[in-house]
């Protein structure tokens, strides 16, 4: 028999536990994605658009931006579908931390951890998930908390 998939899927707070991970897919970032961050952001600072200064630093070449590397995590988490329609909004970022340079080339996957999953309300719970992001070697590059209103499933009467 035929099955029908809804994109997002319907999910709800209680559909989350403590513990709960997922791995996300990996995404190649290029010359291009630092370039155009740059451009979209205004942020044209030589770590990320001077080659030739870059090659006689700490890093021996131009680096990814720290926060369109947290952006490229935000996005992968959510292509992954692991949230579905949960998600009513974003309450705050934590703990970011950037502990390693990420250079064009670099392949990143985040693993999504839940590690907080706390029933505030009678619409509404309050879910954190700890994001490591990895590159292609299995080196952690960024991590941080993100803490989101998740909302509940309706009573049943």
């Amino acid at each position: 028999m035929a099955r029908h998939f809804i994109d997002p899927e319907p999910k709800f707070f209680e559909d989350f536990e403590p513990g709960d991970s997922m791995t996300t897919r990996g995404r190649t970032v290029d010359i291009g994605d630092i370039t155009n961050y740059a451009g979209l952001t205004g942020d044209h600072y030589q770590l990320h658009t001077d080659e030739a200064f870059m090659a006689t630093s700490r890093f021996g070449k131009r680096i990814a931006h720290g926060p369109l590397t947290f952006s490229l995590a935000v996005g992968l988490v959510g292509l992954s579908g692991f949230y579905g329609d949960a998600i009513a909004a974003l309450v705050e970022i934590t703990g970011l931390k950037a502990t390693k340079p990420v250079f064009a080339g670099d392949t990143l996957h985040v693993l999504a951890t839940v590690s907080r999953h706390e029933a505030t309300g009678p619409k509404y719970g309050t879910l954190g998930v700890t994001y490591s992001v990895r590159n292609q070697d299995g080196e952690e590059v960024l991590t941080f908390l993100q803490t989101m209103l998740a909302k509940r499933r309706p009573s049943e009467g």
